[in-house]
Formats: structure tokens, C-alpha cells, sequence
């Protein structure tokens, strides 16, 4: 059996979400972020020693890192689902999001979370201006225009299809989620880039990924 380690408001809701796109059978193991910290709790490392979600283990076999945990699933269970045929145009390009996900996109924003925390956390008052002009500098000379960038170059590959690796709906496009979730609660996303809010609403429309937040509880990114 399947077994997905999740942590509120994290990652682990994709994993959630692939699962029920395949149909699989699964259990999950919830934990919960510390509120003041926001970070994952303990007993996470008992399961893989860096303590983070996602996490997977599946009769013995432990996976972690939503990239690794797509490509276990796909391969282990898809049966041709959810990624396009090998040697294909479409197959690079599922490749490529399917890792471009984590490994460019969610840079910038997750830098500019830390700097957003910077700049609103408490401080003595002598420090509060330091800190404050700090952040703002930085995420106006470089961490913004990093997601601008981002933004307009994803606008523009939807612009070439519907869905990231092609005309049809993958894991790449589960993949994807996360950061332009992101982007649209704290990134800048909206109504000025037209086929990144119509891609959210369209995977927002999906009975998988609607059983997926059912399942998963609730998912601040949301909102």
C-alpha cells in the first residue's frame, strides 16, 4: 500500500492529486507544521532523514522529493498515463516542466517569502528600518523582476498549447501547480497574464484534484 507522508500545506497536496488522477489506493499519515515556525515536525525524520514532505513508502521502498515521487509513480503504476511517449517533442517537454517546477521556478518565490517575513517580523526598533529597507531592496532589484521573468515565460509556453508538455494533461502539469499557486497567493500572478489564471482554474475544475484537497484537508495557497 501506498503511503503518502503529508504535510499541511505543502508539496505532498500534489502527490495527493497524482495519485487520484491514476486511481491508486492510499493512506495517508498526516502532520502539521509548527505555527510559529512553519516548519515540518520531528518525527518527519523518522521517515526520511531530511524531516521534509513529500515523502512516499510504498512496501518498503521510501521515495521523497515530488519530482523523484511523479516519476516513481508513473513509472511504477501509470501504464502510459500522465506523460507523453518517449522520443517525442511532447516528452522532453514533460521532462523539462517536471523539473523546472522545483528546480527554477520556486527559487524566487520562496525567496521572496523569507524576505516578506524579513521585513514583517518583529524586531527591536533600532533594527525594524535596517531590516525592512533590506528586504525591500532586495526584492525590488532582483527577487520581483526574477518572477516577472518566470510568469512571462510560462505565459508564453501556454501560449504554444494548452497544458505544459503538449495538448494533453500530464504530471508535468501537476508539477507545475505548486509554484503557480504559489505565484498567485503571494507572486504577483493575476488577471494580466490570462493563460496561467485560466490554467489554475482549469486545474481547480478537475474531479482529481477536487478529491485530492478533500482527502489532503485544507491548503492555504488557495486562498
Amino acid at each position: 500500500m501506498i503511503v503518502v507522508h503529508h504535510l499541511n500545506n505543502s508539496r505532498s497536496q500534489r502527490v495527493l492529486w497524482l495519485l487520484e488522477e491514476l486511481g491508486l489506493e492510499y493512506e495517508i499519515v498526516r502532520y502539521q507544521r509548527d505555527p510559529k515556525t512553519m516548519l515540518a515536525p520531528p518525527e518527519l525524520k523518522k521517515i526520511h532523514p531530511l524531516g521534509k514532505s513529500p515523502v512516499i513508502s510504498d512496501n518498503g521502498i521510501v521515495v521523497a522529493e515530488s519530482g523523484a515521487i511523479a516519476e516513481y509513480l508513473i513509472d511504477t503504476y501509470g501504464n502510459g498515463r500522465l506523460i507523453p511517449p518517449a522520443g517525442t517533442e511532447e516528452r522532453r517537454r514533460w521532462t523539462y516542466f517536471l523539473h523546472y517546477a522545483e528546480g527554477s521556478a520556486m527559487a524566487p518565490l520562496l525567496m521572496k517569502l523569507i524576505f516578506d517575513r524579513v521585513e514583517t517580523s518583529p524586531a527591536p526598533f533600532f533594527v525594524k528600518p535596517i531590516a525592512r529597507g533590506i528586504a525591500q531592496k532586495v526584492k525590488g532589484s532582483y527577487i520581483l523582476p526574477q518572477i516577472a521573468t518566470h510568469l512571462d515565460y510560462l505565459e508564453a509556453e501556454l501560449g504554444k498549447a494548452p497544458w505544459f508538455a503538449g495538448n494533453d494533461f500530464t504530471a508535468a502539469d501537476i508539477q507545475m501547480s505548486f509554484p503557480l499557486e504559489a505565484a498567485s497567493a503571494r507572486g504577483g500572478l493575476d488577471g494580466s497574464r490570462p493563460k496561467l489564471t485560466a490554467f489554475l482554474k482549469n486545474i481547480h475544475s478537475r474531479p482529481a484534484f477536487q478529491r485530492a484537497l478533500e482527502r489532503g484537508g485544507p491548503y492555504e495557497l488557495l486562498k
